[in-house]
């Protein structure tokens, strides 16, 4: 996840560079008010993560749809005000999360199951040695809830006020089956991903489909309707690409499959490839797309550069010089997903020709 760090205090950004040093395999920003001294024992990639801001409220607006989550070093009161006027819903809102000023909690504040953010303070509890707070019903009550599973699955849980049903009856002990569309090409990567969880989902045939409400179904057929059912639909995974001048099929697809499995999924989830128009002639990279039966896009220069300026993203001076930009999977991957934007599934990561970065869209 990309994480926007927001801290006030002298103490607040110790507990924030405590957090850069030990939450692996997200990045952080750390935005700080442009009036504050850096501390001079500061290394170099500690400086590239830094962030300034005038007010705290508009970086706030600047950011909350340009993070995967937002993380306080605050009051809590302090966070809420903050992230009032720009909430709109569950399955689109970032993760927020507030530390306190002298580190000892972590609270998940919003979006704690779609967007991650109970996950995500867990992880934050046991980077920093602190106590986690998380308050959702289902949580608390070691309860599996669908919408808390989605975003470890690739899912999208829809319509909204079916998750409020299904977890109600989650909570209640009622039984709520589970099934998977038999009409999936990947309908055993999901059956198998939720036996993991003691969940046993059956393939049924949609078109004679009448299960006991409430149910949940796995299905890309997002035309679906059916009352008492909450449909658990795959989201499209978008696969930023970056990489060297004369890179094989061959080294490209073995760096994507290594990021595809890292985030717990295979290849077959990715739907569509980007990068640079620089790299449109790069015969790898339009073997791949051929061969997984997959679109690639290409983006010109400005657009991209737009994205890595909207979006905050950090540029390699070397790849910069190169191309003309610095920043190619991520720009391109964010470029790819256009307005309705998306959540990381998995940031840059880099390969001896390759790098790569996943972005489920919103």
């Amino acid at each position: 996840m990309r994480c926007a760090v927001f801290v006030v205090t002298d103490g607040g950004l110790e507990i924030a560079r405590q957090l850069f040093a030990n939450l692996s395999g997200d990045s952080i920003d750390i935005f700080v008010k442009k009036t504050r001294i850096l501390p001079s024992d500061m290394n170099e990639s500690e400086r590239a993560a830094m962030r300034t801001y005038g007010t705290l409220a508009q970086a706030v607006a600047e950011t909350f749809k340009s993070y995967d989550a937002l993380i306080f070093i605050t009051a809590i009161g302090i966070a809420v005000r903050m992230i009032a006027p720009h909430i709109k819903s569950k399955l689109s809102d970032p993760a927020v999360i507030e530390i306190d000023e002298r580190g000892g909690h972590t609270v998940s504040i919003l979006s704690g199951h779609v967007g991650g953010a109970n996950a995500l303070t867990l992880k934050i509890a046991d980077a920093l040695k602190n106590e986690p707070i998380i308050t959702t019903a289902t949580d608390v009550n070691n309860l599996i809830a669908p919408d808390s599973l989605a975003p470890m699955l690739g899912l999208r849980p829809t319509p909204k006020p079916m998750i409020e049903v299904v977890n109600g009856a989650i909570l209640e002990k009622k039984i709520v089956a589970w099934y998977i569309d038999s009409r999936m090409k990947r309908r055993e990567f999901f059956r198998t991903k939720l036996a993991r969880y003691g969940i046993a989902a059956d393939v049924v045939d949609v078109s004679s489909f009448a299960p006991d409400a409430p149910a949940v179904l796995i299905t890309d057929d997002e035309r679906m309707k059916m009352d008492g059912v909450l449909f658990m639909v795959p989201r499209r995974l978008i696969a930023g690409i970056g990489c060297r001048r004369g890179a094989t099929m061959d080294e490209i697809r073995a760096a994507l499959i290594d990021a595809v499995e890292s985030i717990g999924q295979d290849v077959a989830a990715v739907s569509e490839m980007a990068s640079t128009t620089k790299k449109s002639d790069e015969a790898g990279l339009l073997e791949l797309a051929k061969s997984l039966g997959i679109d690639i896009k290409f983006f010109e220069n400005d657009i991209m550069q737009e994205t890595i300026d909207k979006y905050h993203l950090n540029e390699s001076s070397f790849v910069k010089k190169n191309i003309g930009i610095g920043n190619v999977c991520e720009a391109a991957a964010l470029s790819a997903a256009g307005e309705k934007g998306g959540r990381w599934a998995m940031g840059k990561a880099k390969y001896a020709k390759v790098t790569v970065a996943l972005l489920w869209e919103k």
